[in-house]
């Protein structure tokens, strides 16, 4: 009996710190930094690649006090990143191109985090607003799928074919403020950059991405009456700005047909003049000095003396 209770103990004992580590948790109300909450997705991420097939991204369980966080692994050639990329993972395009510089690995996985309203609990961001989630994307060796505190892999994309972010719920931006793109690198510095059209984010190294605003930029709910006067001075601009541009438009209109008038009239005096001139006999042209004159070739009746006189 002794024996049968201590293979038993044996056997369970395993699974059952299977199923504690892979229902592990924080503490609740535990504050824990940014990369504290990387290294403990890493492993919630890992546990998920049970057998996983390559290219095939597989969603992890995430604990109960940190819900509405996501996460997802997938594991990759780090050969086949390079000269095929992937064309979707979540709200990231990675391109052609991209290369682990160091260290060397054969395997790679891409550990992706969405922390939804977790954002600015681990990424505060003094004087600005979040208009969409921080979403992460890290890369760790893919050799050992049951190893923890890993660090990241250094990978980079080209300048050229940079890594794009397509956030796809994004809060409408306050009445007169620019969102733009917010990155988090792994020191804990934070750099801006332009929002590209359709609410795109670029990249060429992993990090943590979102799309922020200036929280100071007027609100359009905190200033309703600022906002309708606005309005209506933009309209009394565009008003008068169209009844300038009529204006203009008016006097070109009559300076074009005035000058049509005059080059009407000047052709007809000169078709008369030519009219005139072929009608009349032509003259033979003489210089005096400089000047050009008609010259007579002679008359067309000599003069008749009426009365002879000799003296």
């Amino acid at each position: 009996m002794r024996v049968r209770t201590i293979l038993l103990v044996r056997f369970l004992l395993p699974c059952l710190l299977s199923v504690l580590l892979s229902s592990a948790q924080l503490p609740p109300n535990a504050v824990v930094s940014a990369r504290l909450l990387d290294s403990h997705i890493q492993e919630l991420a890992f546990k998920a690649l049970f057998s996983p097939r390559t290219g095939v991204p597989y969603d992890a369980q995430v604990p109960t006090n940190l819900t509405g966080i996501k996460v997802s692994a997938m594991r990759l050639r780090s050969g086949s990143l390079r000269t095929r990329g992937v064309h979707s993972y979540e709200e990231f395009e990675i391109p052609i191109g991209v290369i682990v510089e160091q260290p060397h690995v054969e395997r790679l996985v891409l550990v992706y985090q969405n922390l939804g309203n977790w954002s600015n609990k681990f990424y505060p961001l003094p004087g600005y607003s979040y208009l969409a989630p921080v979403l992460g994307l890290l890369a760790y060796n893919g050799a050992n799928l049951s190893a923890s505190e890993l660090p990241e892999l250094d990978i980079r994309a080209s300048y050229y074919k940079p890594v794009l972010i397509n956030f796809p719920d994004v809060k409408p931006a306050p009445f007169g403020s620019f969102p733009k793109c917010a990155y988090f690198d792994l020191h804990g510095s934070v750099q801006f950059d332009i929002l590209l059209p359709g609410n795109m984010c670029s990249t060429v190294q992993q990090g943590h991405f979102s799309i922020v605003v200036e929280s100071n930029a007027p609100s359009p709910t905190s200033s309703g009456v600022d906002q309708g006067g606005g309005k209506n001075n933009f309209m009394l601009r565009i008003v008068v700005a169209s009844v300038v541009a009529g204006i203009l438009l008016l006097i070109m209109l009559v300076l074009l047909v005035a000058a049509g008038v005059r080059g009407t009239k000047q052709r007809s005096k000169i078709l008369e003049l030519e009219r005139v001139a072929e009608s009349n006999e032509t003259l033979d042209i003489t210089y005096i000095g400089d000047t050009k004159v008609p010259l007579a070739s002679g008359t067309r009746t000599r003069p008749i003396i009426e009365h002879d006189y000799i003296p």
